[in-house]
């Protein structure tokens, strides 16, 4: 692959030999949504229970993004970015982080190698758009959009990951092996950073052409090869860990709980044993933590919330420069000014009682219903969508504004 430029396309790849195995329901969806059937009988059917492969997911894709564009974004600070060399002879994996020198890909062999772009769907609006085909999901599931672009044999190992993905063939061609028993072996290697499988052993491998999509629930264990050029885009569904969960809620709390609350023992007696955690002193410290974790409904609504809106976050949205009046922003939007989310605040909404709030990356804003509705269906609001805004709408979608959440767009 030549040095990356502004702009360009790939050359032709080449055409690999066609494996004639497939999954054991192979839908052709030629013209029709990118699932091959109803959401509802994918969600009952698939969703975080089995594969789905889909030919023609998309028919007639084209991509919008070149080799050399998706180079060009791995050199930029603002895109995480990894390649992966692979080693035939040693079968070794090596792992390099960006952002790169575009001198560097001047340097890598011809073949077995794959560039890995992380949130193109935040860094590019061409991208962004195809998330609005996999509403069938909430909005705050989806994680990111990345691209990867492969030399012939270019592979980032097997491996398992925890969290849906789908994986949608963008161009070129790409073979996919993969393992559905449950019983699959899922140690990891210890020669490499990448967390790869000691032992993979397919029973399903098939290659998928542009357009093609493979929806992978988590757990499964994987591998993709390159056949020539390729580049393949994966929708993840990423989830939270327990662990994640379990940590931030109790950050959550602690920050909201009285430094005067402390573990208290006014019927203290006498010790048998001074150097024994005794019972009744455990059910003190069970009693004071079920008290201070608050395990009610609306603190738990109100931090997973802000927790999942902030949740893998790569970047921070920046304030406005200078604030802006409730007064100020309808006398804009009078005038033609538009609003648009910034592509860094994934939003969420939920409803309280009689109250409505908007969170965007971690903040939350009280609005009306109907404001609620507008904002969560697009990513970008004209006039007419923000018509009769009441006073305290308005109030807000300037605390927004000014929080860096929604930029103001002028004529």
């Amino acid at each position: 692959m030549p040095a990356p430029r502004p702009r360009g396309r790939s050359s032709t790849p080449s055409r690999g030999l066609r494996i004639k195995r497939s999954l054991p329901i192979e839908i052709d969806a030629s013209g029709k949504p990118p699932l091959g059937m109803s959401p509802a009988r994918f969600l009952r059917s698939y969703w975080q229970k089995r594969p789905l492969l889909v030919r023609g997911a998309f028919a007639r894709f084209e991509s919008p993004v070149s080799p050399d564009e998706l180079a060009g974004l791995a050199c930029e600070p603002v895109a995480s970015s990894r390649l992966v060399v692979h080693d035939p002879r040693r079968d070794r994996y090596a792992l390099e982080h960006g952002p790169f020198e575009e001198a560097r890909f001047a340097t890598l062999p011809k073949n077995g190698w794959s560039l890995l772009v992380q949130d193109c769907d935040k860094l590019l609006a061409e991208v962004d758009a195809i998330l609005a085909h996999f509403r069938f999901v909430p909005d705050w599931r989806v994680d990111d959009v990345m691209i990867s672009y492969a030399t012939d044999g270019g592979s980032v190992g097997a491996h398992v990951d925890r969290y849906d993905v789908f994986l949608l063939q963008a161009t070129g061609r790409r073979r996919w092996r993969i393992a559905t028993s449950p019983d699959a072996p899922t140690a990891f290697r210890d020669d490499s950073e990448l967390k790869l499988l000691r032992r993979f052993e397919p029973d399903h491998d098939w290659v998928l052409e542009p357009g093609d999509m493979l929806y992978l629930p988590p757990g499964i264990p994987h591998h993709g090869i390159a056949v020539g050029e390729c580049t393949t885009w994966s929708i993840g569904m990423r989830a939270p860990s327990l662990a994640e969960m379990l940590v931030d809620y109790a950050e959550y709390v602690a920050e909201r709980t009285d430094d005067a609350q402390r573990y208290a023992d006014p019927a203290l007696a006498p010790p048998r044993d001074p150097s024994r955690i005794g019972d009744d002193a455990l059910a003190r410290v069970m009693r004071a933590l079920r008290s201070g974790y608050a395990l009610d409904r609306a603190t738990v609504a109100a931090w997973f919330a802000g927790f999942i809106t902030r949740y893998r976050s790569a970047h921070a949205v920046a304030p406005a420069e200078q604030s802006t009046s409730a007064a100020g922003l309808a006398r804009l939007l009078a005038r033609g000014a538009r609003l648009h989310r910034s592509p860094w605040s994934r939003l969420a909404t939920q409803r309280d009682g009689t109250h409505t709030h908007v969170v965007l990356a971690g903040d939350a804003y009280r609005t009306s219903a109907r404001l609620a509705r507008v904002l969560g269906a697009a990513k970008r609001y004209d006039r007419s969508a923000l018509a009769d805004a009441s006073a305290a709408d308005l109030a807000a979608l300037a605390a927004m504004v000014d929080a860096g959440h929604l930029v103001i767009e002028r004529d």
